[in-house]
């Protein structure tokens, strides 16, 4: 005689199974990663953070599958994974994104407007408005996005984030070294509208 029956239900269902897991593995540190393990103990995986510039796609689903079936992999193998995730907020699909959500475009002849509120709901005509106030719109959306990715998406203990002004500044140092940046031809990804690629 067995003395542990397997009790299935009638009919299984999904319901709560998701919060289940998700509290199980966080209270087990199931993704938690350990610093204390010697490197050989260690497999780490770098990749290129994603742009925060959206809702999730299958986009994503084919960038970071691979990736993270050889987490799983090397963790059941016994390995400390080291999988940190991470947000590229910088670039222009995030200022096209604040763009679309807002119903803006940036205008840096324009002084800054510390009352500026977006309106609720984009109108046919983008508003111009001042840099500083374009950036301020790109932060907020940027933090929003990146709270509905890491609920959605992110089981890493580890979190990483290209943006901000040190990104910024960095960014603007490449570019001005290089020589000629946009000279002819331009680069394949030129965006007139906002003199950048």
């Amino acid at each position: 005689m067995d003395q542990h029956p397997i009790n299935l239900p009638e009919k299984p269902a999904l319901e709560g199974l998701e919060a289940k897991w998700a509290e199980r593995w966080q209270a087990d540190g199931t993704y938690r990663f350990d610093r204390n393990h010697t490197r050989a103990q260690v497999y780490s995986i770098d990749t290129p953070p994603p742009t925060v510039s959206g809702s999730l796609h299958v986009g994503h689903v084919f960038s970071f599958t691979h990736t993270d079936l050889i987490a799983r992999f090397q963790r059941m193998r016994g390995k400390a994974v080291f999988y940190p995730m991470g947000w590229d907020d910088n670039g222009l699909p995030t200022e096209r994104r604040v763009q679309n959500y807002y119903g803006v475009k940036c205008d840096p002849s324009l002084p800054y407007d510390p009352g500026f509120q977006p309106p609720e709901k984009p109108g046919k005509q983008a508003i111009s408005i001042s840099r500083p106030n374009f950036i301020e719109l790109c932060n907020r959306l940027t933090a929003e996005d990146e709270q509905v990715f890491e609920v959605s998406v992110c089981e890493a203990a580890a979190v990483h984030v290209a943006g901000g002004p040190a990104t910024a500044v960095a960014v603007t140092v490449t570019f001005c070294e290089g020589e000629k940046p946009w000279a002819d031809p331009l680069p394949e990804k030129y965006v007139p509208e906002l003199s950048a690629a």
